[in-house]
């Protein structure tokens, strides 16, 4: 069956879109015609009709177009960070979006309270709507990743992860939460979220698993309209786009989730046929439900940047999708295009982006931009198709006459965040996403009069129960008290069982000696965001919490109960074994009481309803043929007669290829078991956030190839500051010293002119002062290259390193680092400067 793309929606929409994902919906080739690896053939794809355009829209849009500048259409095309734009620099250049990246935000930090969003939200707005020097003014559009709640915004309500949210398959929940996010969004005077990911992620190696609902893409098929309804309202009525609504972004078109190895920003070498009836399954809901916008991917499809992929981005998505708002693009993403950089991209507007997103580049990009509409490489008819298409979504959302966001309803009251109602639809969602994965004897549901030993650093922190996203990009090293509507997962257990008249003991190490009825173990991975959680494999690391304290409660025989924190499933079989009840609480966000809603049964309507989302691994060694341990759709109730059998603990790992890649530091973060420390005379402190400083040395984050995967290290004072990448345990490298290895980074100097810094390597009690003067160069970044004989013969003890890089310079000096590691020699010529 083929559905033309002039086909009107009158039958069951539901049993379409079911069609569609089964792969039913394609046109046969002709006899002897193959399917192209890296040819798109759009007729095979669904053909949607574009939903009616608003002929008064069109008639607004056919005025204003003549009155606008080429400057103006030009600025309307490029979108800009709040971290590197002004307000003044708004109106000067007409631009037509202002973003708030994970770590942007008005103020010193990554996050803000409602009043100072909403002052800088009218500061932009009214820079924009200046007719100075113009015949009209276009007002421009704030955009943030509200991806599980207004999760930058003090206060307001933190959701599940997507991937929990999919374990709970319940679309008209999801719908709610969409409008809860939507009305706080616009407490804060947003205009735009980039949600919702319709990614389908099948290998949760990627770093952004978590953001993705579901392995299974009817799961998420069945959820793109409804996010898309409870963002915007339905199209068509009149509550579309009204007060308390916001501009969605079904994103990241695609295939974002096919990636090989999981790579973040990475190629999918898959068929059409895949890409087609697998990873598009979620915009054919999101797209006849009305999205106004779509975000490309950064990633590739069989080679090809999806940022220029004009038969993707223009023949299928505008063409036989029927997709009529406008398309833009990922943090600089456009940059990857073959021939492009991050300030001059012609070829992603040809090939069919409506708005740059150009966090930091957004100037050159302006100039190169118009430079190229002048010449004639960018036609003006694609100008000015990229220009209607945003200003169709621009007066649709009614920034037009909503006035400045101080003025709208529900502006800068507080009071309207974290209400009561809203709150319960969030502790709905936690309950609904748990997966009970074991509950050997029935261990569940506990009984809460007794007493009861909480342990793990995941009950009491609300940072590491959210996960990334949240107040920060990495959402990392955030306090409770940053989230005032918010409750932990102890205070929640404290609660329950205070109320059930038992007794909580809190012991975050795991105290053994402690006498308790029950023990629960609330732990798991760590918060994290986008490339920064890649993985090689998929072995749990517990990360500060001793597993081995489930083995002495154990032995004793009192009854486990784990509570596991995670962004994706993990091999974990030593605690599952070790557990007697084991439950995938995912990243359930800041209504930390609905797991002890589960945990008690605290109603006797509640029961593990959450269903596997993404199959669970039997082996942390990751093979597209293997077995799961836990299949998709997996998920027990209290009364489940199931019996989990001891399970074998050899990860996989032993016999796979996956080897120690030499990094110390690298997409942004150090490499466990390496830490980044600062010293400054007989000051030392380990860096847990940036910036931070130690004396005359202050150490931020930075751009290199990718977000902030850089560090940015400035000296002030004396040359005495130093930063170190170091271990706990020292290291024996003596193999690699003689074995041609290179200490391998990349480098620049900020300043206009070359720097000069000292670098060194050393072990345990060190002052590191065998070093070698290393020339660091000024404006671009270049890579460099230490052969680790020179330290050897410096006299280092290359058997017990426990520095990998010291790095110390004179005042004045200010230098970006990154992607620190070891490297084979690439010409067999030792080398110590750097060269």
């Amino acid at each position: 069956m083929h559905i033309d793309r002039h086909f009107t929606f009158s039958l069951s929409t539901s049993l379409i879109l079911a069609l569609l994902v089964l792969g039913c919906v394609q046109q046969k080739r002709p006899i002897g015609v193959e399917e192209s690896a890296n040819l798109v053939n759009p007729k095979d794809w669904p053909g949607i009709k574009s939903l009616p355009l608003d002929p008064a829209i069109e008639a607004q849009i056919d005025d204003l177009l003549p009155k606008l500048t080429l400057e103006q259409k030009v600025g309307q095309v490029i979108q800009a960070d709040n971290g590197s734009v002004t307000p003044e620099e708004v109106k000067q250049y007409r631009l037509g979006s202002v973003l708030s990246g994970g770590n942007s935000a008005p103020g010193p930090f990554p996050y803000a309270a409602t009043e100072t969003w909403l002052a800088m939200a009218d500061k932009y707005y009214n820079a924009s709507i200046d007719e100075e020097g113009v015949e009209v003014a276009i007002p421009c559009i704030w955009g943030i990743d509200a991806v599980h709640g207004h999760a930058n915004l003090i206060g307001a309500i933190v959701f599940p992860h997507n991937i929990g949210l999919g374990a709970m398959n319940n679309p008209d929940l999801m719908e709610q939460i969409a409008s809860v996010t939507a009305h706080e969004l616009t407490v804060s005077g947003h205009d735009w979220t980039f949600a919702p990911t319709l990614a389908v992620p099948q290998d949760v190696r990627w770093g952004r698993s978590y953001e993705g609902f579901s392995e299974d893409p009817k799961i998420v098929q069945s959820y793109g309209d409804r996010i898309v309804y409870g963002l915007q309202g339905r199209f068509g009525e009149a509550d579309f786009m009204g007060a308390g609504r916001v501009i969605s972004s079904a994103k990241h078109f695609l295939a974002d989730g096919a990636t090989e190895k999981g790579v973040d920003q990475g190629d999918a070498l898959i068929s059409e046929t895949e890409l087609r009836n697998v990873h598009a399954a979620g915009y054919y809901s999101a797209i006849p439900a009305g999205v106004q916008t779509v975000m490309a991917s950064f990633s590739s499809w069989q080679g090809r940047k999806l940022h220029g992929d004009k038969e993707l981005l223009t023949d299928v998505l505008k063409g036989q999708l029927g997709f009529n708002g406008f398309v833009v693009g990922d943090w600089n993403g456009h940059g990857q295009v073959p021939g492009c950089t991050n300030t001059d991209c012609p070829q992603s507007l040809n090939a069919g982006l409506d708005m740059y997103m150009a966090p930091d580049s957004w100037k050159g990009l302006y100039k190169s931009t118009l430079k190229h509409v002048k010449s004639g490489t960018i036609p003006m008819s694609r100008l000015e198709d990229a220009v209607r298409r945003i200003l169709r979504v621009k007066i649709a959302s009614g920034i037009f006459t909503k006035g400045a966001p101080s003025t709208r309803k529900n502006a800068g009251d507080e009071s309207l965040l974290g209400l009561p109602e809203n709150r319960a639809i969030a502790r709905q969602a936690v309950r609904e996403s748990m997966v009970l994965l074991k509950n050997n004897g029935g261990i569940l549901p506990i009984d809460a009069s007794q007493t009861i030993l909480v342990i793990g650093d995941g009950a009491e922190s609300i940072s590491k129960a959210c996960g990334g996203w949240t107040l920060s990009w990495q959402g990392t090293g955030h306090t409770n008290d940053k989230f005032p509507n918010g409750e932990s997962i102890l205070d929640g257990i404290k609660e329950a069982v205070g109320a059930a008249g038992g007794k909580v003991i809190y012991s975050a190490n795991g105290d053994a000696g402690v006498a308790a009825d029950v023990v629960i173990a609330v732990y798991g991975e760590d918060p994290y965001a986008e490339f920064q959680g890649d993985r090689e494999d998929l072995d749990f690391v517990a990360n500060g919490f001793d597993v081995g304290n489930l083995a002495k409660f154990q032995s004793k025989g009192t009854p486990i109960v784990s509570v596991f924190l995670s962004g994706r499933p993990l091999w974990c079989n030593p605690e599952i074994n070790r557990s007697d009840a084991f439950i995938a609480a995912w990243l359930p966000g800041t209504e930390g009481g609905g797991i002890s809603d589960l945990l008690f049964q605290r109603d006797p309507s509640f029961d593990f309803t959450g269903r596997l989302s993404f199959s669970w691994p039997a082996s942390a060694f990751v093979s597209k043929d293997a077995e799961p341990l836990f299949k998709l759709g997996y998920g027990l109730s209290y009364d489940s007669d199931v019996t989990v059998d001891p399970l074998p603990e050899n990860s996989g790992l032993e016999n796979s290829e996956v080897v120690s890649t030499g990094a110390f530091f690298s997409k942004g973060a150090p490499v466990a078991p390496w830490g980044l420390w600062l010293s400054s005379g007989d000051l030392v402190k380990q860096i847990a956030s940036f910036p931070t400083s130690v004396g005359g040395l202050i150490i931020s984050k930075t751009d290199h190839t990718a977000q902030e995967d850089a560090l940015r290290i400035k000296w002030t004072k004396s040359d005495r500051d130093q930063m170190r990448i170091s271990a706990a345990s020292p290291s024996d490298m003596s193999r690699q010293a003689n074995g041609a290895m290179e200490l391998t980074f990349s480098a620049k100097s900020f300043k206009a002119d070359d720097a000069v810094v000292r670098i060194g390597m050393c072990g345990p009690n060190s002052s590191c002062d065998q070093t070698l003067s290393i020339g660091i160069a000024a404006d671009n970044w270049q890579e460099y290259r230490i052969s680790l004989s020179c330290f050897d013969n410096l006299g280092v003890d290359m058997a017990k390193v426990s520095s990998a890089l010291m790095i110390t310079a004179g005042e004045g000096v200010d230098i970006g680092l990154s992607n620190i590691r070891l490297e084979s020699d690439i010409d067999a010529k030792p080398g110590c400067d750097g060269k």
